[in-house]
């Protein structure tokens, strides 16, 4: 798919779709946060989301040179996926974000 060319990524959902797809994947997750909310508008379906393992890295080496709040950044990434409408967010994260979710610290 062309990244530029938003019509194209609604022309792809609705061929999943046909082909009997049961949910939509979007990956890069977060530079394509206009694409999961036009998915979202048009698509009956489950949108995804894939925080994809370069995000995870640059997030986890900003908070090992203390350029960061790891968790906080962690944390406003996985928001930026869910405000435009991702339903399901497959993250490295997954764990801590469970974690900090449920106010427990430091167990990852």
């Amino acid at each position: 798919m062309n990244p530029a060319n938003y019509r194209e990524a609604l022309v792809e959902a609705h061929e999943d779709e046909a082909e009997g797809a049961d949910i939509l994947l979007v990956k890069p997750g977060l530079p394509y946060l206009d694409i999961i909310r036009l998915l979202k508008n048009h698509s009956p379906l489950p949108i995804a989301a894939y925080q994809v393992s370069s995000e995870y890295s640059m997030i986890k080496a900003g908070g090992v040179l203390k350029m960061i709040d790891e968790e906080r950044v962690m944390m406003e990434t996985l928001m930026c996926l869910c405000r435009p409408g991702a339903d399901i967010i497959l993250t490295y994260f997954a764990l801590k974000a469970a974690n900090s979710l449920c106010g427990e610290k430091n167990l990852v």
